[in-house]
C-alpha cells in the first residue's frame, strides 16, 4: 500500500489540555445555570449560554484533533488534517450567533430590567473567573500554533471576560441596586464575543481558500529558489495551509540545460527544497523541474 505523507498537525499536540479545558467549562456552564434560576440574572444565563455554545466547540476542536489524527488513504492523501479547519469554523458561528443573541437579549432587558440578586450572582461569577482562568492557562500555549487550538482558546477567553462583567455587574446591583447593571453587563459580553468571531472566521476563511499563509511572502520565496545556481527561473508557484501548522508548496523551477544531468538535477532538487525547509518552514513542496528549452509548451502560466 502506498503511504502518505500526513505530519503531525499543531492542534494534536494539546488535544488533552482540549479534553481538560471542556470538563472544566461544562462544570461552570451547569453551575452558571443553577446560579441564573436563583438570582434571575440575565447576565450569568448568557455567560452560560456562551458557555454552552463553548463546550460544543471544545468537543468539535477534540473531535477535530482526533479526526486529523487519522492515516492517510489513497483518496485522503492528506488524511482528515483539515477537520480542524472545519472545527474553528463552527466555533466561529458558533460565537457570532451566541453574540447576537445576547445583545437583543441585553437590549430588552435594559428597557425592562427585572429584579436580581446581586450577592448570589457575585458568588457564581467567581466561581466562573476561576476556572475560567485555569481553562486559559491550558489552552494559551497552543493558540499561535493551530487555528483549532486558537478557537477553543477565543471561547474560553470569551467566558472569562463574561465572567469578569458578571461580577462588575453583580457588584454595582449589590451595592446601588440598579439591576440594569445585568444587562449593560449582557450587552459587554456579547460586544466582546463579536469582534472575536469574525477574526476567526477571517482566519479559516484563509485557510478554506487557499490563501497563502501569512508568515509566508512568496517574494522572498522565489528569490530564495532562484538563488539556487543552475535555477533560471519560477513560476505557478503556490503555497496554502492544509491545516494550522502544515503549509505546503507547489512551483515549476526553470533552470540551466547543465542541470538535466542527473547529478545536477538532484543537486538543484535537494537544494530547492532545503531552501524550503530551513528558510520558510515549508515540509512538504512539490517542484517540477523544467530546462529553459520547455518554456515554449508552458500555457497560461503565472509569476
Amino acid at each position: 500500500m502506498t503511504e502518505h505523507y500526513v505530519p503531525v498537525t499543531a492542534g494534536q499536540k494539546y488535544r488533552s489540555r482540549i479534553a481538560l479545558a471542556l470538563v472544566i467549562t461544562v462544570t461552570v456552564m451547569v453551575a452558571e445555570v443553577i446560579g441564573a434560576v436563583l438570582t434571575g440574572s440575565l447576565a450569568l444565563l448568557a455567560d452560560a449560554g456562551h458557555m454552552l455554545t463553548d463546550s460544543a466547540g471544545l468537543a468539535i476542536a477534540l473531535v477535530a484533533t482526533w479526526l486529523a489524527a487519522r492515516p492517510a488513504s489513497g483518496r485522503w492523501t492528506f488524511g482528515f488534517q483539515r477537520a480542524e479547519v472545519f472545527a474553528a469554523l463552527i466555533n466561529g458561528v458558533l460565537l457570532a450567533v451566541i453574540a447576537v443573541v445576547v445583545i437583543i437579549e441585553g437590549i430588552r432587558r435594559l428597557l425592562e430590567p427585572p429584579e436580581v440578586q446581586g450577592p448570589l450572582m457575585l458568588v457564581f461569577g467567581v466561581i466562573g473567573l476561576v476556572a475560567n482562568l485555569i481553562a486559559l492557562r491550558l489552552l494559551s500555549a497552543g493558540r499561535s500554533e493551530s487555528l483549532n487550538v486558537r478557537g477553543a482558546y477565543l471561547e474560553v477567553l470569551g467566558d472569562l471576560l463574561g465572567s469578569v462583567a458578571v461580577i462588575a455587574a453583580a457588584v454595582v446591583i449589590a451595592l446601588t441596586g440598579w439591576s440594569a447593571a445585568d444587562a449593560v453587563a449582557s450587552l459587554a459580553i456579547g460586544l466582546m464575543i463579536a469582534p472575536r468571531a469574525a477574526l476567526l472566521l477571517r482566519d479559516v476563511g484563509r485557510v478554506l481558500l487557499e490563501g497563502t499563509p501569512e508568515d509566508l511572502e512568496l517574494t522572498r520565496v522565489r528569490e530564495h529558489m532562484r538563488s539556487v545556481d543552475g535555477v533560471l527561473d519560477v513560476h505557478d508557484l503556490h503555497a496554502w495551509t492544509i491545516t494550522s501548522g502544515v503549509p505546503v508548496l507547489s512551483a515549476h523551477v526553470v533552470v540551466t540545460d547543465e542541470v538535466l544531468d542527473p547529478t545536477q538535477f538532484c543537486r538543484v532538487l535537494d537544494a530547492v527544497q532545503d531552501c524550503m525547509r530551513g528558510h520558510f518552514d515549508v515540509q512538504h513542496s512539490t517542484i517540477q523541474i523544467e530546462p529553459a528549452s520547455h518554456s515554449h509548451t508552458e500555457t497560461g502560466t503565472h509569476p
